[in-house]
């Protein structure tokens, strides 16, 4: 398998997938494209792509793009590696709550975009994003207390790859969760996405 990303710095489409694959434990290639270069980078994607947009994932003949699909094709294609729970109320819940990532929170996407290669600093939010912020707090606690964590359902899920990037924003802009309604458990389950070895490996490559 080939998986296309894009800076790793800065996609967040990107890690979402990449951060699945890794937990599958399959051999794959990673090939990363520059971002913010225009054509050229429309070009080398679009090799792969043909939205020419990353993350694309090549298994064979087959392409699979945009990162929730790439995610739902891992996880049927291993499913020991339980990127869903095998419980069907669990994994509708997870996908309800990745979807809302998927296709929400423009505010926060747009103010607060991932920057891995920025030092934290404090931000003055909009007020569109604090109540992007609110929500997902509200989210985290209620799926949190619902499943006894230490994870979103429990167990670490594809639902974790997609808010492991929205962890990083609020590290980045120096959001302290404690301010929009949480009372610890949103808090410590963002520092527990930025712990775990497959982030802190993407991590460490976006910085070097």
């Amino acid at each position: 398998m080939e998986l296309v990303i894009g800076t790793k710095a800065w996609s967040t489409w990107s890690l979402r997938p990449w951060l699945a694959l890794k937990r599958t434990g399959a051999a794959f290639t990673e090939v990363e494209v520059a971002l913010r270069q225009g054509d050229v980078t429309s070009a080398e994607i679009g090799k792969i792509s043909p939205t020419k947009l990353a993350p694309a994932l090549k298994d064979g003949e087959l392409v699979v793009w945009d990162s929730l699909a790439i995610c739902e094709y891992l996880a049927e294609k291993f499913p020991d590696a339980k990127l869903w729970p095998a419980d069907p109320a669990q994994r509708a819940v997870g996908r309800s709550v990745a979807a809302e990532m998927h296709s929400g929170f423009q505010a926060l996407r747009g103010e607060c975009p991932m920057a891995l290669d920025e030092a934290p600093r404090d931000l003055e939010i909009s007020e569109a994003t604090q109540k992007n912020v609110r929500t997902i707090v509200e989210r985290w606690n209620q799926l949190l207390t619902r499943s006894n964590g230490p994870f979103l359902l429990g167990d670490w899920s594809i639902a974790d790859a997609f808010y492991t990037p929205v962890a990083t924003r609020f590290r980045t802009y120096g959001i302290k969760l404690a301010d929009y309604g949480d009372t610890g458990p949103a808090q410590a389950y963002a520092d527990r996405l930025l712990a775990t070895p497959e982030f802190l490996e993407w991590e460490a490559a976006a910085k070097s």
